[in-house]
């Protein structure tokens, strides 16, 4: 077991690494507009963050808070109508190889095994046939499926479904690994499991992680920073830093540290609720 000057000197590394890293992701000043029945909706308002190389961010908020629009910008899904979206300096003008995508659903290819799953990605990169199956036979280790290399989507659990996913999302080695509530689907004993599941592939892989979810504690059990989101139109209300000790695991979300990041994200989504509710009633 850790002791406390172990966990400091863990948190304090982990903190100089994150502030002394590229910034991988830069969203400046962006605004998405949608063209409806009824007229434009403004989905995100002046949105601006950037995240450094390495980062696990998680956008936090309501259902139609645009949270999932941001993700989708940074994917090159949408353009936004205002500011800019940069990734390794690079302007997102659309979807690339660099930044890998998983969603609530793992849309896995029925008819092919979880190799196969793995290894498509590659394989349309160029790869050889050998050098494709050795990235997904990496993966799948990693995610903790081995001797599910040869099944099918269909013969899985929802969270294993979940696993193949997120390896096919990193088979092309992205920078940037964007999910959209992944574990949204899954119940509260297979969703815990596959967040310290994630931990560990992430301490494994490094790769910049953007998460959306609408769950505090998600956010907090996950994050090294949460980006709490507004009512819509989506704006960046607060940004929190979770200076918690890695590695995590469930015992942390009794410690009085997690406590006050708990309250401090319910206070702030709390008013902010209540501030939107008022807002409609009046209309």
């Amino acid at each position: 077991m850790m002791t406390m000057m172990q966990l400091a000197d863990n948190r304090m590394s982990l903190a100089d690494a994150t502030t002394q890293a590229p910034i991988e992701i830069d969203v400046d000043d962006v605004s998405i507009v949608f063209d409806t029945p009824k007229g434009q909706v403004v989905a995100a308002d002046r949105v601006s963050f950037q995240i450094r190389r390495g980062e696990f961010v998680c956008l936090l908020g309501p259902s139609g808070c645009g949270k999932s629009t941001v993700l989708n910008t940074i994917a090159g899904f949408e353009t936004p109508f205002e500011g800019s979206v940069r990734v390794a300096r690079k302007p997102v003008t659309g979807p690339g190889p660099d930044r890998g995508m998983v969603f609530q659903q793992p849309h896995l290819f029925p008819w092919k095994s979880v190799r196969s799953n793995i290894s498509h990605g590659p394989s349309m990169a160029g790869k050889s046939s050998k050098q494709a199956g050795a990235i997904a036979d990496d993966l799948i280790a990693m995610v903790g499926l081995t001797r599910f290399a040869d099944a099918y989507p269909h013969t899985l659990s929802g969270g294993m479904q979940q696993r193949v996913a997120i390896a096919r999302a990193l088979a092309n080695r992205p920078a940037v690994l964007l999910m959209d509530e992944p574990f949204g689907a899954l119940d509260a004993q297979t969703r815990a499991v596959m967040q310290e599941s994630l931990l560990a592939l992430w301490a494994q892989v490094g790769t910049t992680i953007v998460f959306v979810t609408h769950d505090i504690d998600e956010a907090i059990f996950l994050a090294d920073r949460v980006l709490l989101m507004s009512a819509g139109p989506g704006r960046i209300l607060r940004d929190l830093r979770i200076d918690l000790p890695r590695p995590r695991s469930s015992e942390l979300v009794l410690s009085p540290a997690y406590a006050a990041y708990k309250k401090d994200c319910l206070d702030l989504i709390r008013a902010e609720s209540l501030r939107a509710f008022d807002q409609q009633a009046v209309k």
